[in-house]
Protein backbone atom coordinates (compact mmCIF):
# COMPACT_ATOMS: atom_id res chain seq x y z
CA UNK A 1 0.00 0.00 0.00
CA UNK A 2 1.53 3.34 -1.07
CA UNK A 3 1.51 6.51 1.06
CA UNK A 4 -1.25 8.16 -0.98
CA UNK A 5 -3.61 5.20 -0.57
CA UNK A 6 -2.81 5.02 3.16
CA UNK A 7 -3.49 8.73 3.54
CA UNK A 8 -6.86 8.37 1.80
CA UNK A 9 -7.81 5.51 4.11
CA UNK A 10 -6.91 7.57 7.17
CA UNK A 11 -8.97 10.51 5.91
CA UNK A 12 -11.94 8.19 5.36
CA UNK A 13 -11.47 6.88 8.92
CA UNK A 14 -11.39 10.44 10.28
CA UNK A 15 -14.54 11.33 8.35
CA UNK A 16 -16.42 8.28 9.69
CA UNK A 17 -15.27 9.04 13.24
CA UNK A 18 -16.45 12.65 12.98
CA UNK A 19 -19.90 11.49 11.82
CA UNK A 20 -20.13 8.94 14.65
CA UNK A 21 -18.96 11.38 17.31
CA UNK A 22 -21.44 14.01 16.17
CA UNK A 23 -24.22 11.48 16.57
CA UNK A 24 -23.20 10.62 20.11
CA UNK A 25 -22.74 12.70 23.22
CA UNK A 26 -19.88 10.70 24.73
CA UNK A 27 -17.21 9.40 22.32
CA UNK A 28 -16.94 5.62 22.24
CA UNK A 29 -13.61 4.33 23.58
CA UNK A 30 -12.98 2.11 20.57
CA UNK A 31 -13.17 5.11 18.23
CA UNK A 32 -10.73 7.06 20.39
CA UNK A 33 -8.32 4.10 20.22
CA UNK A 34 -8.53 4.07 16.43
CA UNK A 35 -7.71 7.77 16.35
CA UNK A 36 -4.66 7.21 18.54
CA UNK A 37 -3.43 4.47 16.21
CA UNK A 38 -3.34 6.77 13.20
CA UNK A 39 -2.42 9.87 15.17
CA UNK A 40 1.10 8.53 15.51
CA UNK A 41 1.39 8.38 11.73
CA UNK A 42 0.09 11.82 10.78
CA UNK A 43 -1.44 14.92 12.35
CA UNK A 44 -5.19 14.91 12.97
CA UNK A 45 -7.29 17.17 10.70
CA UNK A 46 -8.52 20.34 12.40
CA UNK A 47 -12.17 19.26 12.00
CA UNK A 48 -11.52 16.08 14.01
CA UNK A 49 -9.61 17.95 16.72
CA UNK A 50 -12.36 20.56 17.04
CA UNK A 51 -15.15 17.97 17.31
CA UNK A 52 -13.16 15.87 19.81
CA UNK A 53 -12.42 18.87 22.01
CA UNK A 54 -16.07 19.93 22.07
CA UNK A 55 -17.29 16.43 22.89
CA UNK A 56 -14.62 15.85 25.52
CA UNK A 57 -15.52 19.13 27.22
CA UNK A 58 -19.17 18.13 27.15
CA UNK A 59 -18.34 14.71 28.62
CA UNK A 60 -16.37 16.34 31.44
CA UNK A 61 -19.29 18.69 31.98
CA UNK A 62 -21.64 15.73 32.29
CA UNK A 63 -19.29 14.02 34.76
CA UNK A 64 -19.01 17.18 36.86
CA UNK A 65 -22.77 17.59 36.79
CA UNK A 66 -23.28 13.96 37.89
CA UNK A 67 -20.90 14.51 40.80
CA UNK A 68 -22.73 17.69 41.76
CA UNK A 69 -26.06 15.88 41.63
CA UNK A 70 -24.78 13.13 43.90
CA UNK A 71 -23.30 15.67 46.31
CA UNK A 72 -26.54 17.64 46.24
CA UNK A 73 -28.47 14.48 47.06
CA UNK A 74 -26.17 13.50 49.95
CA UNK A 75 -25.47 16.90 51.48
CA UNK A 76 -28.33 19.05 50.23
CA UNK A 77 -31.94 19.65 51.15
CA UNK A 78 -33.18 16.71 49.03
CA UNK A 79 -31.87 14.07 51.45
CA UNK A 80 -33.10 16.08 54.43
CA UNK A 81 -36.60 16.28 52.93
CA UNK A 82 -36.67 12.54 52.19
CA UNK A 83 -35.49 11.68 55.72
CA UNK A 84 -38.05 13.99 57.35
CA UNK A 85 -40.87 12.53 55.26
CA UNK A 86 -39.80 9.00 56.18
CA UNK A 87 -39.63 9.93 59.86
CA UNK A 88 -43.18 11.34 59.74
CA UNK A 89 -44.46 8.25 57.95
CA UNK A 90 -42.68 6.00 60.48
CA UNK A 91 -44.18 7.91 63.41
CA UNK A 92 -47.68 7.56 61.95
CA UNK A 93 -47.09 3.84 61.41
CA UNK A 94 -45.57 3.36 64.90
CA UNK A 95 -48.39 5.22 66.62
CA UNK A 96 -50.97 2.87 65.13
CA UNK A 97 -49.14 -0.27 66.29
CA UNK A 98 -48.44 1.25 69.70
CA UNK A 99 -52.19 1.59 70.13
CA UNK A 100 -52.61 -2.06 69.20
CA UNK A 101 -50.04 -3.12 71.79
CA UNK A 102 -51.15 -0.99 74.75
CA UNK A 103 -54.83 -0.21 74.31
CA UNK A 104 -57.15 -2.98 73.17
CA UNK A 105 -60.22 -0.76 73.44
CA UNK A 106 -58.74 2.00 71.32
CA UNK A 107 -57.48 -0.51 68.78
CA UNK A 108 -60.92 -2.12 68.58
CA UNK A 109 -62.41 1.31 68.01
CA UNK A 110 -59.97 1.87 65.16
CA UNK A 111 -60.98 -1.46 63.60
CA UNK A 112 -64.60 -0.30 63.70
CA UNK A 113 -63.46 2.93 62.06
CA UNK A 114 -61.68 0.82 59.42
CA UNK A 115 -64.90 -1.04 58.65
CA UNK A 116 -66.81 2.24 58.37
CA UNK A 117 -63.99 3.62 56.18
CA UNK A 118 -64.40 0.72 53.73
CA UNK A 119 -68.11 1.58 53.42
CA UNK A 120 -67.22 5.25 52.87
CA UNK A 121 -64.64 4.33 50.22
CA UNK A 122 -67.14 2.15 48.36
CA UNK A 123 -69.62 5.03 48.18
CA UNK A 124 -67.20 7.75 47.07
CA UNK A 125 -67.49 9.24 43.60
CA UNK A 126 -64.15 8.16 42.13
CA UNK A 127 -62.56 5.56 39.88
CA UNK A 128 -63.17 1.96 41.08
CA UNK A 129 -59.44 1.22 40.76
CA UNK A 130 -58.67 3.85 43.42
CA UNK A 131 -61.37 2.36 45.64
CA UNK A 132 -59.93 -1.11 45.20
CA UNK A 133 -56.38 0.04 46.08
CA UNK A 134 -57.61 1.68 49.28
CA UNK A 135 -59.79 -1.27 50.30
CA UNK A 136 -56.89 -3.70 49.86
CA UNK A 137 -54.70 -1.51 52.09
CA UNK A 138 -57.40 -1.10 54.74
CA UNK A 139 -58.25 -4.81 54.83
CA UNK A 140 -54.57 -5.79 54.95
CA UNK A 141 -53.75 -3.30 57.74
CA UNK A 142 -57.10 -2.13 59.16
CA UNK A 143 -55.88 0.45 61.66
CA UNK A 144 -53.00 1.89 59.67
CA UNK A 145 -54.96 1.81 56.39
CA UNK A 146 -57.95 3.62 57.91
CA UNK A 147 -55.71 6.19 59.62
CA UNK A 148 -53.82 6.84 56.38
CA UNK A 149 -57.04 7.18 54.38
CA UNK A 150 -58.51 9.67 56.87
CA UNK A 151 -55.23 11.60 56.81
CA UNK A 152 -55.20 11.75 53.00
CA UNK A 153 -58.85 12.77 52.66
CA UNK A 154 -58.59 15.62 55.15
CA UNK A 155 -55.74 17.62 53.66
CA UNK A 156 -56.20 21.34 54.26
CA UNK A 157 -53.79 22.22 51.45
CA UNK A 158 -55.88 20.26 48.94
CA UNK A 159 -59.01 22.21 49.91
CA UNK A 160 -57.19 25.55 49.69
CA UNK A 161 -55.87 24.88 46.17
CA UNK A 162 -59.25 23.54 45.04
CA UNK A 163 -60.88 26.77 46.21
CA UNK A 164 -58.16 28.89 44.57
CA UNK A 165 -58.46 27.08 41.22
CA UNK A 166 -62.22 27.71 41.20
CA UNK A 167 -61.69 31.41 41.87
CA UNK A 168 -59.14 31.72 39.04
CA UNK A 169 -61.39 29.80 36.65
CA UNK A 170 -64.18 32.27 37.34
CA UNK A 171 -61.80 35.18 36.70
CA UNK A 172 -60.80 33.74 33.32
CA UNK A 173 -64.32 32.83 32.21
CA UNK A 174 -65.19 36.25 30.71
CA UNK A 175 -62.13 36.00 28.43
CA UNK A 176 -63.06 32.54 27.10
CA UNK A 177 -66.40 33.22 25.46
CA UNK A 178 -67.44 30.89 22.66
CA UNK A 179 -67.99 32.40 19.21
CA UNK A 180 -71.51 31.36 18.22
CA UNK A 181 -70.78 31.09 14.48
CA UNK A 182 -67.82 28.72 15.09
CA UNK A 183 -69.93 26.47 17.26
CA UNK A 184 -72.78 26.41 14.74
CA UNK A 185 -70.47 25.49 11.85
CA UNK A 186 -68.96 22.62 13.87
CA UNK A 187 -72.41 21.40 14.84
CA UNK A 188 -73.41 21.20 11.16
CA UNK A 189 -70.17 19.39 10.26
CA UNK A 190 -70.31 16.86 13.10
CA UNK A 191 -72.87 17.06 15.93
CA UNK A 192 -70.94 14.54 18.03
CA UNK A 193 -67.66 16.47 17.91
CA UNK A 194 -69.66 19.63 18.69
CA UNK A 195 -70.87 17.79 21.78
CA UNK A 196 -67.27 16.97 22.71
CA UNK A 197 -66.42 20.66 22.32
CA UNK A 198 -69.29 21.44 24.70
CA UNK A 199 -67.83 19.01 27.23
CA UNK A 200 -64.35 20.59 26.96
CA UNK A 201 -65.85 24.04 27.45
CA UNK A 202 -67.94 22.87 30.43
CA UNK A 203 -65.15 20.96 32.15
CA UNK A 204 -62.02 23.02 31.44
CA UNK A 205 -63.54 26.33 30.33
CA UNK A 206 -61.96 26.53 26.87
CA UNK A 207 -63.98 27.14 23.66
CA UNK A 208 -63.48 25.74 20.18
CA UNK A 209 -61.58 28.00 17.75
CA UNK A 210 -61.37 28.20 13.97
CA UNK A 211 -58.98 31.02 12.96
CA UNK A 212 -55.91 29.07 14.08
CA UNK A 213 -53.02 27.49 12.21
CA UNK A 214 -51.40 24.37 13.71
CA UNK A 215 -47.87 23.11 12.97
CA UNK A 216 -46.97 19.58 14.04
CA UNK A 217 -43.40 18.67 15.04
CA UNK A 218 -42.54 14.95 14.80
CA UNK A 219 -39.34 15.37 16.86
CA UNK A 220 -38.20 17.47 19.77
CA UNK A 221 -35.38 18.83 17.62
CA UNK A 222 -37.93 20.31 15.19
CA UNK A 223 -39.86 22.01 17.97
CA UNK A 224 -36.63 23.33 19.52
CA UNK A 225 -35.54 25.06 16.29
CA UNK A 226 -38.88 26.80 15.84
CA UNK A 227 -39.11 27.70 19.52
CA UNK A 228 -35.80 29.57 19.29
CA UNK A 229 -37.09 31.48 16.24
CA UNK A 230 -40.32 32.50 17.96
CA UNK A 231 -38.58 33.46 21.21
CA UNK A 232 -36.18 35.64 19.23
CA UNK A 233 -39.14 37.42 17.64
CA UNK A 234 -40.84 38.22 20.97
CA UNK A 235 -41.78 41.88 21.44
CA UNK A 236 -44.04 42.03 24.52
CA UNK A 237 -43.98 38.91 26.69
CA UNK A 238 -42.80 35.31 26.97
CA UNK A 239 -44.52 32.74 29.21
CA UNK A 240 -42.89 29.33 29.76
CA UNK A 241 -44.31 26.54 31.93
CA UNK A 242 -42.47 23.20 31.88
CA UNK A 243 -42.34 20.05 33.97
CA UNK A 244 -38.57 19.78 33.54
CA UNK A 245 -35.86 22.38 33.05
CA UNK A 246 -32.34 21.02 32.99
CA UNK A 247 -28.93 22.57 32.35
CA UNK A 248 -27.61 21.73 28.88
CA UNK A 249 -27.60 22.78 25.24
CA UNK A 250 -31.37 23.18 24.98
CA UNK A 251 -32.04 25.19 28.14
CA UNK A 252 -28.82 27.21 27.82
CA UNK A 253 -29.85 28.25 24.30
CA UNK A 254 -33.31 29.27 25.47
CA UNK A 255 -31.92 31.08 28.52
CA UNK A 256 -29.55 33.19 26.42
CA UNK A 257 -32.49 34.44 24.35
CA UNK A 258 -34.58 35.09 27.48
CA UNK A 259 -31.79 37.19 29.03
CA UNK A 260 -31.47 39.16 25.81
CA UNK A 261 -35.22 39.74 25.62
CA UNK A 262 -35.36 41.02 29.19
CA UNK A 263 -32.79 43.66 28.26
CA UNK A 264 -35.00 44.64 25.31
CA UNK A 265 -37.92 45.26 27.69
CA UNK A 266 -39.83 42.02 27.06
CA UNK A 267 -41.65 40.61 30.10
CA UNK A 268 -40.43 37.05 30.73
CA UNK A 269 -42.03 34.59 33.13
CA UNK A 270 -40.73 31.04 33.70
CA UNK A 271 -42.42 28.36 35.78
CA UNK A 272 -41.26 24.80 36.41
CA UNK A 273 -42.27 21.90 38.62
CA UNK A 274 -40.73 21.47 42.08
CA UNK A 275 -39.42 17.99 41.31
CA UNK A 276 -36.68 19.67 39.24
CA UNK A 277 -34.95 20.71 42.46
CA UNK A 278 -34.12 17.08 43.25
CA UNK A 279 -31.64 16.49 40.41
CA UNK A 280 -32.04 19.03 37.60
CA UNK A 281 -31.58 22.53 39.05
CA UNK A 282 -30.43 23.85 42.45
CA UNK A 283 -32.99 24.90 45.05
CA UNK A 284 -31.96 28.55 44.69
CA UNK A 285 -32.37 28.57 40.90
CA UNK A 286 -35.32 31.01 40.97
CA UNK A 287 -32.98 33.58 42.58
CA UNK A 288 -30.44 32.98 39.81
CA UNK A 289 -33.04 33.59 37.08
CA UNK A 290 -34.48 36.63 38.86
CA UNK A 291 -31.04 38.25 38.77
CA UNK A 292 -31.37 38.18 34.98
CA UNK A 293 -34.75 39.93 35.27
CA UNK A 294 -36.73 36.73 34.60
CA UNK A 295 -39.82 36.34 36.79
CA UNK A 296 -39.62 32.78 38.11
CA UNK A 297 -41.83 30.41 40.05
CA UNK A 298 -41.58 26.81 41.19
CA UNK A 299 -44.86 24.95 41.37
CA UNK A 300 -45.20 22.58 44.32
CA UNK A 301 -41.75 22.95 45.82
CA UNK A 302 -41.00 19.74 47.73
CA UNK A 303 -41.28 20.32 51.47
CA UNK A 304 -40.53 18.01 54.43
CA UNK A 305 -44.23 17.70 55.32
CA UNK A 306 -46.52 14.75 54.61
CA UNK A 307 -49.10 16.14 52.19
CA UNK A 308 -50.98 14.63 49.26
CA UNK A 309 -50.75 17.97 47.45
CA UNK A 310 -47.11 17.15 46.73
CA UNK A 311 -48.36 14.19 44.70
CA UNK A 312 -50.03 16.56 42.22
CA UNK A 313 -47.35 17.77 39.82
CA UNK A 314 -47.41 20.39 37.06
CA UNK A 315 -46.77 18.11 34.08
CA UNK A 316 -47.66 20.71 31.44
CA UNK A 317 -45.39 21.95 28.67
CA UNK A 318 -46.46 25.42 27.54
CA UNK A 319 -44.71 28.31 25.82
CA UNK A 320 -46.62 31.46 24.80
CA UNK A 321 -45.05 34.36 22.90
CA UNK A 322 -46.85 37.73 22.64
CA UNK A 323 -50.27 36.05 22.68
CA UNK A 324 -49.80 35.13 19.01
CA UNK A 325 -47.90 31.81 19.22
CA UNK A 326 -48.20 28.87 21.62
CA UNK A 327 -46.37 25.54 21.93
CA UNK A 328 -47.42 22.37 23.74
CA UNK A 329 -46.74 18.64 23.55
CA UNK A 330 -44.37 16.25 25.28
CA UNK A 331 -41.06 18.12 24.93
CA UNK A 332 -39.46 19.51 28.09
CA UNK A 333 -36.44 21.84 28.23
CA UNK A 334 -33.67 19.25 28.57
CA UNK A 335 -31.13 17.76 26.18
CA UNK A 336 -32.54 14.22 26.02
CA UNK A 337 -35.69 15.65 24.38
CA UNK A 338 -33.65 16.86 21.38
CA UNK A 339 -31.27 13.85 21.33
CA UNK A 340 -28.26 15.84 22.49
CA UNK A 341 -28.05 13.53 25.49
CA UNK A 342 -28.88 9.90 24.68
CA UNK A 343 -30.13 8.30 27.87
CA UNK A 344 -32.39 5.58 26.42
CA UNK A 345 -31.44 5.36 22.76
CA UNK A 346 -33.21 7.67 20.32
CA UNK A 347 -35.77 9.90 22.04
CA UNK A 348 -39.00 10.10 20.03
CA UNK A 349 -41.15 13.06 21.05
CA UNK A 350 -43.72 15.37 19.49
CA UNK A 351 -45.09 18.89 19.85
CA UNK A 352 -47.46 21.32 18.19
CA UNK A 353 -47.34 25.07 17.56
CA UNK A 354 -50.51 27.14 17.36
CA UNK A 355 -50.85 30.57 15.75
CA UNK A 356 -54.12 32.43 16.02
CA UNK A 357 -57.18 32.59 18.26
CA UNK A 358 -56.49 29.36 20.21
CA UNK A 359 -53.32 30.89 21.70
CA UNK A 360 -55.64 32.80 24.07
CA UNK A 361 -56.48 29.56 25.90
CA UNK A 362 -52.84 28.68 26.53
CA UNK A 363 -52.14 32.22 27.71
CA UNK A 364 -54.90 31.89 30.31
CA UNK A 365 -53.81 28.36 31.27
CA UNK A 366 -50.38 29.72 32.11
CA UNK A 367 -51.72 32.72 34.03
CA UNK A 368 -54.04 30.47 36.04
CA UNK A 369 -51.13 28.31 37.20
CA UNK A 370 -48.95 31.35 37.83
CA UNK A 371 -51.54 32.98 40.06
CA UNK A 372 -52.43 30.01 42.28
CA UNK A 373 -50.31 31.45 45.09
CA UNK A 374 -50.64 35.12 44.11
CA UNK A 375 -52.64 37.64 46.10
CA UNK A 376 -52.64 40.46 43.56
CA UNK A 377 -55.20 40.62 40.78
CA UNK A 378 -53.81 39.63 37.37
CA UNK A 379 -54.33 42.04 34.47
CA UNK A 380 -55.46 39.47 31.93
CA UNK A 381 -56.37 41.98 29.22
CA UNK A 382 -52.72 43.02 28.98
CA UNK A 383 -51.79 39.65 27.48
CA UNK A 384 -54.82 38.89 25.28
CA UNK A 385 -55.06 39.99 21.67
CA UNK A 386 -58.47 41.00 20.26
CA UNK A 387 -60.24 38.70 17.79
CA UNK A 388 -59.64 41.19 14.93
CA UNK A 389 -55.87 40.55 15.31
CA UNK A 390 -56.43 37.10 13.77
CA UNK A 391 -58.79 38.01 10.93
CA UNK A 392 -56.09 37.35 8.34
CA UNK A 393 -55.33 33.89 9.73
CA UNK A 394 -57.24 31.32 7.66
CA UNK A 395 -59.60 28.77 9.20
CA UNK A 396 -58.16 25.27 9.04
CA UNK A 397 -60.69 22.99 10.68
CA UNK A 398 -61.29 23.30 14.41
CA UNK A 399 -58.87 23.64 17.33
CA UNK A 400 -59.91 22.74 20.88
CA UNK A 401 -57.31 23.47 23.59
CA UNK A 402 -57.91 21.97 27.02
CA UNK A 403 -56.39 22.00 30.47
CA UNK A 404 -56.70 19.20 33.02
CA UNK A 405 -56.62 19.88 36.75
CA UNK A 406 -56.36 17.30 39.58
CA UNK A 407 -58.48 19.45 41.90
CA UNK A 408 -61.82 19.07 40.15
CA UNK A 409 -64.12 16.19 39.22
CA UNK A 410 -63.40 16.33 35.47
CA UNK A 411 -60.92 14.00 33.80
CA UNK A 412 -60.72 15.89 30.55
CA UNK A 413 -57.81 14.14 28.81
CA UNK A 414 -59.15 10.69 29.65
CA UNK A 415 -62.66 11.49 28.41
CA UNK A 416 -61.35 12.95 25.14
CA UNK A 417 -59.34 9.75 24.55
CA UNK A 418 -62.36 7.56 25.38
CA UNK A 419 -64.57 9.66 23.12
CA UNK A 420 -62.25 9.18 20.14
CA UNK A 421 -61.97 5.44 20.82
CA UNK A 422 -65.75 5.10 20.97
CA UNK A 423 -66.47 7.10 17.79
CA UNK A 424 -63.61 6.21 15.42
CA UNK A 425 -64.61 4.14 12.39
CA UNK A 426 -61.36 3.17 10.66
CA UNK A 427 -58.35 3.52 12.95
CA UNK A 428 -57.01 4.88 16.23
CA UNK A 429 -53.23 5.13 16.53
CA UNK A 430 -51.58 6.02 19.82
CA UNK A 431 -48.07 6.89 20.98
CA UNK A 432 -47.44 6.93 24.74
CA UNK A 433 -44.41 6.34 26.99
CA UNK A 434 -46.48 4.66 29.72
CA UNK A 435 -49.46 2.31 29.67
CA UNK A 436 -51.08 2.08 33.10
CA UNK A 437 -54.80 1.64 32.51
CA UNK A 438 -58.06 1.51 34.38
CA UNK A 439 -60.83 -0.88 33.38
CA UNK A 440 -62.75 1.77 31.43
CA UNK A 441 -59.82 2.48 29.14
CA UNK A 442 -59.03 -1.23 28.63
CA UNK A 443 -62.67 -1.86 27.67
CA UNK A 444 -62.71 1.14 25.30
CA UNK A 445 -59.54 0.00 23.52
CA UNK A 446 -60.79 -3.57 23.13
CA UNK A 447 -64.32 -2.51 22.16
CA UNK A 448 -62.96 -0.32 19.38
CA UNK A 449 -60.76 -3.14 18.09
CA UNK A 450 -63.59 -5.69 18.24
CA UNK A 451 -65.87 -3.53 16.14
CA UNK A 452 -63.26 -3.44 13.39
CA UNK A 453 -61.26 -0.31 14.20
CA UNK A 454 -57.49 -0.64 13.66
CA UNK A 455 -56.19 0.15 17.17
CA UNK A 456 -52.42 0.41 17.48
CA UNK A 457 -50.33 1.51 20.45
CA UNK A 458 -46.63 2.43 20.16
CA UNK A 459 -44.59 2.06 23.37
CA UNK A 460 -40.87 2.40 24.16
CA UNK A 461 -38.52 -0.52 23.64
CA UNK A 462 -35.89 0.99 25.94
CA UNK A 463 -37.70 2.17 29.10
CA UNK A 464 -36.79 5.06 31.35
CA UNK A 465 -38.49 3.42 34.35
CA UNK A 466 -38.32 -0.36 34.46
CA UNK A 467 -41.15 -0.76 36.96
CA UNK A 468 -43.51 1.23 34.69
CA UNK A 469 -42.31 -0.84 31.70
CA UNK A 470 -43.05 -4.12 33.51
CA UNK A 471 -46.43 -2.82 34.58
CA UNK A 472 -47.26 -1.83 30.99
CA UNK A 473 -46.34 -5.34 29.84
CA UNK A 474 -48.83 -6.83 32.31
CA UNK A 475 -51.68 -5.37 30.20
CA UNK A 476 -50.46 -6.97 26.96
CA UNK A 477 -52.33 -10.27 27.14
CA UNK A 478 -55.82 -8.83 27.60
CA UNK A 479 -55.26 -6.03 25.08
CA UNK A 480 -53.89 -8.38 22.42
CA UNK A 481 -56.72 -10.83 23.09
CA UNK A 482 -59.12 -7.91 22.57
CA UNK A 483 -57.67 -7.19 19.12
CA UNK A 484 -55.43 -4.25 20.05
CA UNK A 485 -52.04 -4.20 18.32
CA UNK A 486 -49.00 -3.19 20.37
CA UNK A 487 -45.59 -2.12 19.07
CA UNK A 488 -42.27 -1.18 20.67
CA UNK A 489 -40.06 1.56 19.24
CA UNK A 490 -36.79 -0.36 18.81
CA UNK A 491 -34.41 2.64 18.41
CA UNK A 492 -35.14 3.81 21.93
CA UNK A 493 -37.71 5.66 24.02
CA UNK A 494 -41.10 7.03 22.93
CA UNK A 495 -42.10 10.07 24.98
CA UNK A 496 -44.74 11.32 22.52
CA UNK A 497 -48.32 11.74 23.74
CA UNK A 498 -50.37 11.46 20.57
CA UNK A 499 -53.70 9.98 19.49
CA UNK A 500 -54.84 10.20 15.87
CA UNK A 501 -57.97 8.72 14.28
CA UNK A 502 -59.71 8.45 10.90
CA UNK A 503 -57.59 11.22 9.29
CA UNK A 504 -59.83 13.86 10.90
CA UNK A 505 -59.17 13.71 14.67
CA UNK A 506 -55.89 14.13 16.59
CA UNK A 507 -54.79 14.97 20.12
CA UNK A 508 -51.30 16.25 20.94
CA UNK A 509 -50.49 17.17 24.52
CA UNK A 510 -48.71 16.37 27.76
CA UNK A 511 -50.96 13.52 29.01
CA UNK A 512 -49.66 9.96 29.14
CA UNK A 513 -51.99 6.98 29.03
CA UNK A 514 -51.72 6.40 32.77
CA UNK A 515 -53.34 7.17 36.12
CA UNK A 516 -51.01 10.02 37.04
CA UNK A 517 -51.84 12.01 33.91
CA UNK A 518 -55.55 11.23 34.03
CA UNK A 519 -56.11 11.87 37.74
CA UNK A 520 -53.14 13.36 39.59
CA UNK A 521 -51.30 15.88 37.38
CA UNK A 522 -51.93 19.24 35.77
CA UNK A 523 -51.96 18.49 32.04
CA UNK A 524 -52.80 20.24 28.80
CA UNK A 525 -53.27 19.50 25.14
CA UNK A 526 -55.06 20.37 21.93
CA UNK A 527 -57.74 18.40 20.09
CA UNK A 528 -57.64 19.00 16.33
CA UNK A 529 -60.63 18.22 14.12
CA UNK A 530 -60.53 18.39 10.30
CA UNK A 531 -57.21 20.24 10.50
CA UNK A 532 -54.63 19.74 7.73
CA UNK A 533 -51.89 18.79 10.21
CA UNK A 534 -53.79 15.63 11.23
CA UNK A 535 -52.55 13.84 8.11
CA UNK A 536 -48.97 14.76 9.10
CA UNK A 537 -49.55 13.25 12.53
CA UNK A 538 -50.70 9.99 10.94
CA UNK A 539 -47.75 10.04 8.49
CA UNK A 540 -45.43 10.38 11.48
CA UNK A 541 -47.10 7.41 13.19
CA UNK A 542 -46.71 5.30 10.04
CA UNK A 543 -43.02 6.22 9.76
CA UNK A 544 -42.52 5.37 13.42
CA UNK A 545 -44.24 1.99 13.00
CA UNK A 546 -41.61 1.03 10.43
CA UNK A 547 -39.01 1.33 13.21
CA UNK A 548 -41.01 -0.78 15.65
CA UNK A 549 -41.29 -4.44 16.51
CA UNK A 550 -44.75 -5.89 17.08
CA UNK A 551 -45.62 -7.46 20.42
CA UNK A 552 -47.19 -10.88 19.86
CA UNK A 553 -49.51 -13.00 21.95
CA UNK A 554 -47.35 -15.22 24.13
CA UNK A 555 -44.52 -12.68 24.48
CA UNK A 556 -45.66 -11.84 28.02
CA UNK A 557 -45.38 -15.48 29.07
CA UNK A 558 -41.82 -15.53 27.73
CA UNK A 559 -40.79 -12.76 30.10
CA UNK A 560 -38.69 -13.68 33.14
CA UNK A 561 -40.75 -14.96 36.07
CA UNK A 562 -39.90 -12.03 38.31
CA UNK A 563 -40.97 -9.53 35.62
CA UNK A 564 -44.36 -11.24 35.37
CA UNK A 565 -44.70 -11.36 39.17
CA UNK A 566 -43.73 -7.73 39.68
CA UNK A 567 -45.97 -6.60 36.84
CA UNK A 568 -48.97 -8.28 38.43
CA UNK A 569 -48.13 -7.02 41.93
CA UNK A 570 -47.64 -3.48 40.68
CA UNK A 571 -51.19 -3.49 39.30
CA UNK A 572 -52.40 -3.48 42.92
CA UNK A 573 -50.90 0.00 43.36
CA UNK A 574 -51.25 1.12 39.71
CA UNK A 575 -53.59 4.02 40.62
CA UNK A 576 -50.75 5.54 42.62
CA UNK A 577 -48.25 5.28 39.74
Amino acid sequence: MDDKEKCNQNRKLFRDIVVDIKREIVPVNEKIDKIKEVEEQEQLPEEVVEVLEKKEKFRERLKDKSKRNVQRLIYGRTLIIILLLLIQFFLLFSMVFWLKEYSTVIYAAFELVALITVVVVMNRHENPMFKLAWIILILAMPVFGAALYLFVQNQFGFKVITWRVKILSMECKPYLKQKRETKEILKKRNPHVAGTANYISYSSGHPVYDHTVATYFPLGEDKFKQLLVELSNAKKFIFMEYFIIKDGIMWDSVLEILKKKVKEGVEVRVMYDGLCTFTDVPANYPKVLRKYGIQTKVYGAIKPVLSTVQNNRDHRKIAVIDGRVAFTGGVNLADEYINEHKRFGHWKDTAVMLQGEAVRSFTLMFLTMWNIDEKRQEKYEKYLLPAKAFQNIPSDGFVMPYGDCPFDDFYVAKHIYLDILNTANRYVHIMTPYLILDNETIEALCYAARRGVDVKIILPHIPDKKYAFWLAKSYQEELLAGGVKIYEYTPGFVHAKVMVADDNMAVIGSSNLDFRSFYLHYECGVYLYENSEILKVEEDVERTLKKCQEVLEGDWKQEKWYVQLLGKLLRLVAPLM
